[in-house]
């Protein structure tokens, strides 16, 4: 049994409702809300529905089907807002969310920067919007998600007789739609898929046993790794884990392997958005304009990736999103900001309520084959980090400590397994000291990058 997606309507009927039957739900509440005295408002419907399976062990596990529905209406008297949501769209319930957020407005205190988004913000031009290609349902049933599961863990558990146990394997699939709209001349919508195959095996015995994991993720489930393939490679990493040890303390480089090297253009994104700003609890604060990475480092960000994980048209609030650079030779070109906080700044929404959409870290000074080994003999000798635990960040001061495990490494080649160590440094000064970033890159979620050198941090161990 392969892989397969299918645009057949049998497929696609995993929606209870059309995307016109939700553009007339919306402009039903929309329409309640003026008659009631809003000045504006705006409205969105959603429905998502899906499949996964777990096994674990040659069995089935676990078996979910999820459907979920809502519509949600925010209400603007003024400066006063008011918000209300429901599952249930019969016309009596509609009338009362839009007259229980019509209340709350009435009663809720003015907000000088509260309401829709300006109007030359808008995406308001629908024939403009690019096709982003986010829909791909996949007709997979039961027993044919459990029977992928199930090669994934049995190629696990066949890579070597020192895999002995699992967490088990699982097969997800994922499809949604929605459509949302305003009083401003707002009103769009569209479906989007998102299907994973993932497993989680363990290798060793006794107090000797490691765990490690792998998985596949697409919105189109013709692209998924095979699941003999996401089975080895979990094996691999779990079975290069055996016979962890400690390391003394010391101040060395460390090399943040491409799948938790994301966390740290995360933690840029989080100093710099709007929420963050405006409360001054972010580390960068006043930092548009300046350096705040090494002078070789660039961030791109394109919200119109084909089938990308963070792609998207308009915002959240239905602001037109547009590609742009981020960083550009270490310095900050913009924040991450929605309509609100770009007030709350005195500046302009650039269409990121929501969220960033498909960043791209690279550098300068990457050579076409500076892959991980590259990467490896430059550092020399100190730590590759490839999990990361707790949640040791501080983002009003930029204080970083994480627990850790990866692999010491000496005269450029991995030497040994290492676990229970700590690092820790101030992310103000890891950006600057960023020395390289490998071509081995890796989306996790709407973030690429591949692995990250930094020069120095400080390692607590033994």
């Amino acid at each position: 049994m392969s892989i397969r997606s299918s645009s057949s309507p049998a497929a696609q009927a995993g929606f209870a409702y059309s995307q016109e039957r939700f553009r007339e739900l919306v402009e039903t509440v929309l329409a309640e809300a003026k008659t009631l005295g809003a000045s504006d408002a705006g409205a969105e419907v959603s429905e998502g529905c899906g499949l996964s399976v777990s096994v674990r062990r040659g069995s089935v596990e676990n078996v979910e089907r999820n459907r979920d529905k809502s519509l949600g209406i925010s209400v603007y008297l003024g400066q006063r807002r008011g918000n209300a949501s429901t599952s249930d769209f019969s016309p009596q319930a509609l009338k009362d969310t839009v007259r229980a957020a019509f209340d709350i407005a009435r009663f809720t205190a003015e907000d000088p920067v509260a309401g829709l988004p300006d109007e030359q913000d808008l995406s308001l031009d629908a024939a403009a919007r690019p096709q982003l290609d986010l829909f791909h349902p996949w007709a997979v049933d039961a027993e044919q998600a459990a029977a992928l599961a199930l090669r994934c863990e049995d190629a696990a558990f066949a890579t070597d007789r020192r895999i002995t146990n699992s967490e088990g394997a699982a097969v997800s699939a994922q499809q949604s739609h929605f459509y949302a709209a305003n009083t401003r001349g707002f009103g769009g919508g569209y479906a989007s898929s998102r299907h994973s195959v993932s497993v989680a095996p363990i290798a060793g015995r006794g107090a000797g046993m490691q765990r490690d994991a792998w998985y596949s993720s697409m919105r189109d489930a013709t692209e998924l790794a095979a699941p003999e393939a996401v089975g080895r490679y979990a094996a691999e990493r779990a079975l290069s884990r055996l016979k962890a040890r400690k390391v003394k303390t010391a101040e060395v480089p460390v090399l943040f392997e491409n799948t938790v090297a994301a966390g740290l253009l995360g933690a840029l994104v989080q100093a710099t958005s709007g929420g963050a700003l405006y409360r001054k609890a972010s580390f960068l604060l006043d930092s548009l304009g300046q350096g705040v990475m090494a002078p070789h480092i660039d961030i791109d960000e394109d919200p119109h990736e084909v089938k990308g994980k963070g792609s998207a048209p308009f915002d959240d609030e239905g602001v037109v999103t547009r590609a742009r650079k981020v960083v550009e030779a270490g310095v900050l070109q913009g924040y991450f900001l929605s309509s609100y906080s770009a007030r709350k700044l005195g500046l302009r929404t650039t269409g990121h309520a929501g969220g960033s959409h498909n960043l791209r870290m690279t550098s300068r000074v990457t050579a076409p084959g500076d892959n991980l080994d590259t990467m490896l003999r430059r550092m020399g000798r100190g730590l590759l980090v490839t999990e990361l635990m707790g949640q040791g960040v501080n983002y009003v001061t930029g204080d970083y400590s994480r627990g850790a495990s990866g692999y010491w490494v000496e005269n450029g080649e991995i030497a040994f397994p290492v676990h229970e160590v700590t690092i820790a440094g101030n992310l103000r000064q890891m950006f600057q000291e960023i020395v390289g970033i490998g071509t081995d890159t890796y989306t996790l979620g709407s973030k690429t990058i591949g692995s990250v050198l930094v020069a120095r941090m400080k390692l607590a161990g033994s």
